[in-house]
């Protein structure tokens, strides 16, 4: 039976989540499967592996076949480096401890590499809310200088038509003023010649 490392696909449309399974290369995508040993989410930045580590290299040392984007993803890891450095014993290259610090030199070098990848992402998602922010607040202050001409317009007008209304008033009651006076002046009578 011809085993493969591969990805069967979970998540709903343009929301893939991937489950890495070790299965029979004749079953299909999503199909039956050995054994699970990791998941990976390609939706987050950077992705999101959750991998069993020694179960991964066992089923690589009985000679399961990874496809190429389970290679990577074991890559990323490092359980192909360990393979490697385990083959390395095994031939005598050299002995078990050096190939531990090898691997220990390069998984610290690794996390380093991914923590400056995340708080790069991080401060260059921080400034872009900054100067969203600003821009929000810019447009926001010219909005509020057109409303504020607008209300001094309105406030203007109502000013002068107010105006205009006291003025109406004041000739309105001079001239009733002007009639009642008119009024009570007896009319002079012209003079008897």
């Amino acid at each position: 039976m011809a085993t493969k490392i591969r990805l069967a696909r979970h998540g709903r449309k343009g929301r893939p989540f991937y489950h890495v399974v070790v299965a029979d290369s004749r079953a299909p995508r999503d199909g039956r499967y050995i054994e699970r040993i990791g998941s990976y989410n390609p939706m987050t930045n950077p992705a999101t592996i959750d991998l069993d580590f020694e179960r991964a290299l066992y089923w690589l040392g009985v000679g399961a076949q990874p496809t190429d984007t389970v290679r990577r993803i074991l890559s990323y890891e490092g359980v192909l480096l360990k393979q490697h450095l385990l083959g390395g014993v095994k031939k005598g290259a050299f002995d078990m401890a050096t190939a531990e610090a090898k691997f220990e030199a390069w998984k610290k070098e690794k996390l380093n590499k991914i923590q400056a990848k995340i708080s790069k992402l991080a401060s260059e998602s921080e400034a872009a809310y900054k100067a969203r922010i600003e821009v929000e607040t810019k447009q926001k202050e010219e909005k509020a200088e057109v409303v504020a001409k607008k209300l001094a317009e309105i406030a203007a007008a109502k000013a002068e038509a107010e105006a205009a209304a006291r003025a109406e008033a004041e000739a309105a009651a001079n001239e009733a003023a002007a009639a009642e006076v008119e009024a009570a002046v007896p009319a002079e009578t012209p003079a008897a010649e």
